[in-house]
């Protein structure tokens, strides 16, 4: 094993000297995030899905792990662990644990830029790919979301042991335009595309990932024919009549493995310039997949880049979000948003299927933690995403969180005074709903607990409290990341309250 995260001075100039350098390579994940897995996997508390989303926050140690359970199980009949409650499952808590006792932890600014950036490009792909596709395609979300975050994973260990190479690489191929073959060929001796295949074939990743590189190694023909009708984007009709002559291309463009390629090339073309020729082929491309316009899509992909932004920049690192330009003037991420894009279509059924379940007389919830998940699981289906739903005691003093969705793990353990806060006070006194904007944010937020209000940071909220048989019980807390709602989500989240309203009528007096 490569002695952490030291830097080779060795140069292979081979498929197999690569594979063999980058194999040993133990890559460095943040302490913080090092230091809550461990305390997750210590605690028989913690179930896996637990361990398993504290594990997200560093893309080097969900690698790590899936990587250690697919290589433990090579040779076998058993298929490939694709996500990380899988791979947990697949090596156990000791295995894991070992694992990650051998993982180097480091201090942030510790870990090579290059390593990071890298990184930052995989979440900002693994945003993407989430609001673009996953709710389309939502029994394939797991894939969407481990194929697009993992896609660029065989690069990362080469950003440890040869950072400098890679810098070279994308100052002369993205930015002087000099032949990617030429400069991979006297770079590295070998073509990164072989590298990365080659490495994610060892590492058993994603079927997904490996399809990606196969597509752009031997199917640029397919690639550059739906192209040429991705770019008659003002004719929907005449794109339509186009595949639909082509049976075979239109089944393997609308292959929903292609949505992981989609995704990381958006992501890898933004960092050069939203406007550049080879970010707008990756927009054509999509924008037909998604049978959207162009300007629906780059609306959408703005706003899921300022999504990847809140959640991962680092001051030292470059995000394609800090360059967005939007109507002719340079707009602030967190504040001046365009509206977020309405839900689509398949996550309008699925907002549909969980109100009716919450509408079923008799009710059919078992104890209320079922029920508050259902509530939660429709307001993420009509397009909400960072949701907090808390519970009021008896005495209507006390407020302790039920339901979390989009949140960082913590905010689950919040209990809230309510006497503090006038807002949560009038909140409570009776069913009412409160709208955050910019123009009343200061003067709510400074009402409301500091560590509710840090949960949703952002200028937009909703807040809305439910009564049952007389009282309020419940009180829901909801944005779409903090920037402008789509009105039809907000539509949406009224028609919901309603219906959790029912619920808890019917379920509270099941036994009347």
């Amino acid at each position: 094993m490569a002695n952490e995260t030291t830097v080779s001075t060795q140069k292979p100039n081979t498929l197999q000297g690569w594979i063999k350098l980058l194999q040993a390579v133990r890559l460095p994940v943040p302490q913080d995030s090092h230091d809550r897995v461990c305390r997750a996997i210590r605690d028989s508390r913690s179930s896996l899905r637990d361990i398993a989303e504290f594990m997200q926050d560093s893309p080097a140690l969900a690698l790590s792990v899936i990587r250690e359970a697919n290589q433990h199980t090579h040779g076998s009949m058993t298929e490939p662990a694709e996500n990380l409650e899988v791979a947990i499952n697949r090596l156990g808590l000791k295995r894991t644990e070992e694992l990650l006792a051998r993982l180097p932890a480091r201090a942030p600014e510790e870990i090579p830029v290059v390593l990071r950036q890298l990184q930052l490009i995989s979440q900002h792909a693994s945003q993407q790919a989430n609001g673009l596709f996953a709710a389309r395609l939502a029994r394939l979300w797991q894939d969407i979301h481990w194929g697009s975050l993992l896609f660029l994973s065989p690069l990362w260990p080469l950003a440890v042991t040869h950072p400098k190479l890679l810098e070279d690489w994308e100052l002369r191929v993205i930015h002087r335009n000099e032949s990617a073959s030429a400069v991979e060929r006297e770079l590295f001796g070998v073509r990164l595309l072989d590298l990365c295949q080659a490495l994610a074939d060892i590492w058993r990743l994603p079927n997904w990932v490996t399809q990606g590189y196969q597509l752009v190694k031997t199917e640029l023909r397919m690639l550059a024919r739906v192209l040429h009708i991705a770019r008659d984007s003002e004719d929907r009709l005449h794109q339509q009549q186009q595949l639909d002559d082509d049976p075979e291309l239109r089944r393997w463009f609308n292959q929903p493995a292609n949505t992981v390629l989609l995704a990381n090339g958006l992501a890898l073309s933004a960092q050069q310039a939203w406007d550049s020729p080879h970010h707008l082929r990756w927009q054509y491309l999509t924008s037909l997949y998604l049978q959207q316009s162009m300007d629906e899509l780059q609306q959408q992909l703005h706003q899921q880049a300022a999504q990847s932004a809140n959640q991962h920049s680092m001051a030292d690192l470059w995000h394609p979000a800090e360059a967005l330009v939007w109507r002719g003037s340079m707009r602030r991420i967190h504040s001046d948003l365009l509206p977020a894009a309405d839900p689509s279509p398949a996550a309008l059924a699925i907002w549909r299927k969980h109100c009716a379940e919450l509408l079923a007389e008799p009710s059919r919830f078992t104890n209320a933690m079922h029920l508050t998940g259902v509530a939660r699981d429709a307001l993420n289906a009509c397009g909400l995403r960072r949701i907090m739903i808390l519970m009021a005691d008896r005495t209507q003093s006390t407020l302790r969180v039920h339901q979390i969705a989009g949140l960082e793990k913590e905010s689950a353990g919040l209990v809230l005074k309510v006497s503090p806060s006038p807002v949560l006070q009038r909140l409570l006194s009776q069913p009412a709903q409160i709208r955050l904007t910019p123009t009343n944010n200061a003067q709510f937020s400074a009402l409301l607990p500091t560590n509710l209000r840090a949960q949703f940071r952002g200028t937009h909220l909703l807040l809305r409290s439910l009564g049952c048989n007389g009282r309020v019980v419940m009180l829901v807390l909801a944005d779409q990341g903090g920037g402008p709602f789509s009105e039809m989500t907000v539509q949406a989240f009224g028609k919901t309250a309603q219906c959790i309203e029912k619920a808890l009528h019917a379920f509270t007096n099941r036994g009347a």
